[in-house]
């Protein structure tokens, strides 16, 4: 309403002259007395033929239409987690080397750190040993089968030799397994140091390790890589306002390191869950950042264009303050008006949206109704 006020004042300084020359031109040059400017009935106002009103005065028909409301809302810039990936050991060990910093690029399956793990020697050793009883029990089921071939042998003692070759397998498989699993490399000989890789690419966000110190968790992430190409904003909306945003709507961003160009985005999430200390919602849209402008913790403003029904629009120049109501002209009948209060909702581009005083196909008068103030 501030804004209104202070629109309003330019307009009564204007009118102000108009309106004292039309007092002037009152009275005749001979001091013979002029119909008035204009005369009130019943509450119409009627502005007849002579009035010199009638050039001040511009009326038009008010517009009915549907355009979306731009409400604005305060934000940050986010890492994408679908494209984020925490770096954890496959074992425990002390790092010998780190290969990457804080910040830098990294490609899938680049080498980003080499740690000393005793658990990946024992992974090792446990390949060599479930080899080697995998061939001593590959030879005792052959002795075995010779031996009953030539009839010197009892069945039992064949199944249980197929018995001893078939733990022996198993075991040997898990061991292999198990090795892969940890980053060790099948058929190799026993080795202490593990080789750490970027399970993707991006940059590196988070950095919790250090040339020399010890890993004791492998629940413990050693670094976060984030791929940066596409980010999240994500707006904190009020509750009385989050009913009115749903995913797929179009998203303005304007950051405060570049305040001169918006980005644009796209809702992808509005969470179902309300922040229980602010009362408030997280709705994210995702924005492509393809020259990485975009950086995780940046603060922005921004724009969700919510759908709205079609209303009466009316330009602001036809908004008078009457009191504490705010009201227009309307022409009831030609060059005869009615002054209306009127409930207002937003103003958009120069136009406001009208909820209630008048309707379509309704005329009010657009410029020159200060001058109708009686």
């Amino acid at each position: 309403m501030l804004h209104l006020l202070n629109k309003q004042g330019w307009r009564l300084a204007a009118a102000m002259a108009v309106a004292l020359s039309v007092a002037a031109c009152s009275h005749g040059e001979n001091g013979a007395e002029v119909p008035p400017a204009f005369t009130v009935e019943h509450g119409e106002i009627k502005v007849p033929d002579s009035s010199p009103l009638r050039k001040e005065l511009v009326v038009q028909a008010v517009e009915v239409r549907q355009a979306p409301h731009a409400m604005v809302f305060p934000a940050n810039v986010e890492a994408d987690p679908t494209h984020t990936a925490n770096v954890l050991p496959s074992l425990t060990g002390k790092v010998m080397e780190l290969k990457v910093g804080l910040g830098d690029h990294v490609t899938r399956g680049q080498l980003l750190a080499v740690v000393d793990s005793g658990d990946l020697a024992q992974a090792n050793a446990d390949v060599e040993k479930a080899r080697d009883a995998l061939d001593l029990a590959k030879k005792t089921l052959d002795r075995a089968r010779g031996v009953k071939a030539a009839g010197g042998n009892a069945t039992k003692d064949l199944e249980a030799a197929q018995s001893g070759y078939n733990q022996a397998l198993a075991e040997f498989n898990r061991a292999q397994t198990r090795l892969a699993a940890v980053g060790g490399t099948p058929g190799s000989a026993a080795q202490r140091p593990m080789q750490v890789t970027a399970p993707t690419s991006g940059y590196i966000t988070a950095l919790s390790v250090s040339s020399g110190m010890y890993v004791n968790d492998a629940t413990a992430a050693m670094m976060t890589i984030s791929n940066l190409d596409s980010v999240w904003i994500t707006a904190n909306v009020p509750e009385s306002d989050v009913g009115q945003i749903v995913k797929g709507e179009k998203v303005d961003a304007v950051l405060s390191a570049y305040p001169n160009e918006v980005f644009h985005g796209t809702v992808s999430f509005v969470n179902p869950l309300l922040q229980s200390d602010t009362r408030r919602d997280l709705v994210r849209a995702v924005f492509t950042n393809a020259d990485s402008k975009l950086k995780p913790n940046m603060y922005a403003n921004v724009s969700i264009a919510v759908p709205q029904p079609a209303q009466v629009f009316v330009p602001e120049s036809a908004l008078l303050m009457n009191n504490d109501n705010t009201s227009v002209f309307v022409e009831v009948a030609p060059w005869t008006f009615e002054r209306r209060t009127v409930e207002l909702s937003y103003d958009e581009s120069g136009d406001t949206r009208v909820l209630k005083g008048v309707k379509a196909g309704d005329r009010v008068v657009v410029r020159g109704g200060v001058l109708l103030n009686d």
